[in-house]
């Protein structure tokens, strides 16, 4: 008999057909993921001297007693005894714990391990080790799958030359990245480092510190709260307000890199440089120092500040150098008298001189393009300056000022002889002009001694007396014992001597071919009373160490 199918019946067939298709291809997917599963996350006993299968309440679990081996995938668990649910897929493990991975392995006294998380709980005698470094705890949660342990009850980590402390920390054996938390030591016999919070990688050797920590070394102490230091390579970088201390030097910034084996380093943002050997203070927007060299190279309105009793120095400049005096050793031999008859040696090609640097030595500054100076008894101003600890000179260049008191003094070049921060001695070597006001700023009557050199004497910060020659010109307003005015004298000569007393000028003494001229107040062309060299510049007189650093 035939049968015949109507299109309708037809098609809820083939609906039907391929739907159980379908569900048994989803099925059969499903159990090979599920193989694929278990042979991956599936705790297996693998062996054991004594196997005790329990009924319980909450389930059945399998006692394992003496050389119990159980395996996860490439992990291998060992201990005395255990209890193992297939369930749960757990195990509770007692005595010589060790669990082994290639490249890693860990023990302890009692091990949880949740074989679906692939995560131990360890306590007690709790050791991790990849075979070059060794974490010692009480307490570790372990991931056998991240290779991440974890402990909070106190830990230490040891490589070959490093001993690391923490109350808290993590390590990874995988990657060698580790970090500890809560007083944090390290010891090594480099270095020693103090922490609240910071990052170790056991085989780059690398910190990085995430709060308040120093390192201190037999030459240096360094603190930051930031940053990166290569131990291997001796290498800081620290990205926040960080400082160095050194046998002769501290500098802090809001940023540091410091290679302690070249010695070459450089600070950033609102740096503060100390040089604790020569009293001096470097403030600067950025400074690049060489340790070895002994050179220190500050840009980004650098200040200068010596210290002196109560009295301090302040220099301004665009650019500041500083270097040591250089000493030269004699590498030359003595020639040996050569006794008669004897055969002259041959001669030999002669050493240079080679120069060795002197890390006690004076240091030399120089300061270029708008320079101002400013301490209580004196200001200045130049283009740009020099100043030697040797021999206490400062050297003010281009167009230079110096301003003592009431006293102006200008010249080609200004030479300073400093007794720590106060002069002691003033040279002008050419065009030396010398101005004070005399009265008050509406009467402009001016006090002014000119020749080609100058030499000043200052006693107790103030000017003693001058010395000029040659061409020896002034202009000076005379008074009597009453303070007034006598009239206007105008004198030259080879050679004259000046004498101050409370800051003005008190008497001339000319020396040859001397000329003088005396003219009453009321008959004197005032606004012309000015010698060639003439230039009132009190307005270009710093006012106080706060303009620098402005």
């Amino acid at each position: 008999m035939t049968q015949y199918f109507t299109g309708t019946t037809f098609n809820t067939l083939m609906s039907k057909i391929f739907f159980l298709t379908c569900l048994l291809c989803a099925v059969t997917l499903q159990v090979n993921a599920q193989k694929k599963a278990d042979s991956t996350t599936k705790v297996e006993i693998i062996g054991a001297g004594t196997l005790v299968h329990l009924v319980t309440d909450t389930g059945e679990i399998d006692k394992l007693v003496d050389t119990v081996r159980i395996k996860q995938g490439e992990t291998l668990m060992f201990c005395d005894s255990a209890y193992f649910s297939l369930a749960k897929n757990m195990v509770e493990a007692f005595g010589n714990v060790r669990v082994v991975q290639p490249g890693s392995e860990a023990q302890s006294d009692y091990m949880r391990y949740i074989g679906n998380q692939k995560t131990a709980y360890m306590k007690g005698n709790v050791m991790l080790t990849d075979g070059k470094s060794n974490l010692w705890s009480e307490d570790l949660t372990y991931n056998t799958s991240t290779k991440v342990g974890v402990y909070t009850q106190g830990g230490t980590l040891q490589d070959s030359t490093t001993t690391l402390s923490s109350n808290a920390g993590t390590y990874n054996t995988k990657t060698k990245d580790a970090r500890f938390t809560g007083e944090v030591i390290v010891i090594d016999p480099q270095y020693e480092i103090v922490s609240d919070d910071m990052g170790y990688n056991t085989e780059t050797k690398v910190v990085v510190f995430y709060a308040p920590s120093v390192v201190t070394s037999d030459s240096s102490v360094l603190r930051t709260t930031c940053g990166r230091y290569d131990t291997k390579n001796e290498i800081a970088h620290f990205t926040c307000r960080s400082s160095i201390l050194t046998k002769e030097q501290y500098v802090e910034a809001d940023s540091i890199d410091h290679n302690r084996k070249s010695g070459i380093g450089n600070a950033r943002g609102n740096v503060i440089a100390i040089d604790t050997t020569q009293h001096t203070t470097l403030y600067c927007g950025r400074t690049d120092f060489n340790e070895k060299k002994k050179t220190t190279l500050a840009t980004i309105k650098p200040v200068l500040k010596q210290v002196s009793d109560n009295d301090s120095l302040f220099i301004r400049a665009d650019t500041f150098f500083s270097f040591p005096a250089l000493k030269k050793k004699d590498t030359i031999a003595k020639q040996q008298p050569i006794a008669k008859g004897k055969k002259k040696p041959k001669q030999q090609p002669p050493v240079a001189d080679t120069t060795e640097i002197d890390s006690k030595a004076p240091r030399s500054f120089i300061g270029y393009h708008h320079v101002l100076i400013f301490s209580d008894s004196m200001q200045g101003k130049c283009d740009s300056i020099s100043y030697s600890q040797q021999d206490s000179v400062m050297r003010l260049m281009y167009d230079p000022i110096v301003w003592s008191r009431k006293s102006q003094i200008t010249g080609d070049t200004i030479l300073l002889y400093m007794d720590s921060s106060k002069i002691r001695k003033i040279y002008v070597p050419n065009n030396g002009f010398m101005v004070s006001q005399s009265g008050p700023d509406k009467a402009k009557l001016y006090d002014q001694v000119q020749g080609k050199t100058i030499t000043g004497y200052f006693k107790d910060g103030q000017m003693d007396y001058m010395l000029v020659k040659p061409d020896a010109q002034t202009i000076w307003y005379g008074k009597d014992e009453s303070d007034a005015y006598l009239g206007v004298n105008e004198a030259n000569g080879t050679r004259m001597k000046v004498y101050f007393k409370d800051q003005k000028i008190h008497k001339i003494i000319f020396e040859q071919d001397v000329k003088t001229k005396m003219t009453p107040l009321d008959k004197a062309d005032l606004p012309n009373m000015k010698l060639s060299r003439f230039r009132w510049l009190n307005e270009l007189r710093p006012k106080s160490r706060e303009q620098l650093f402005e």
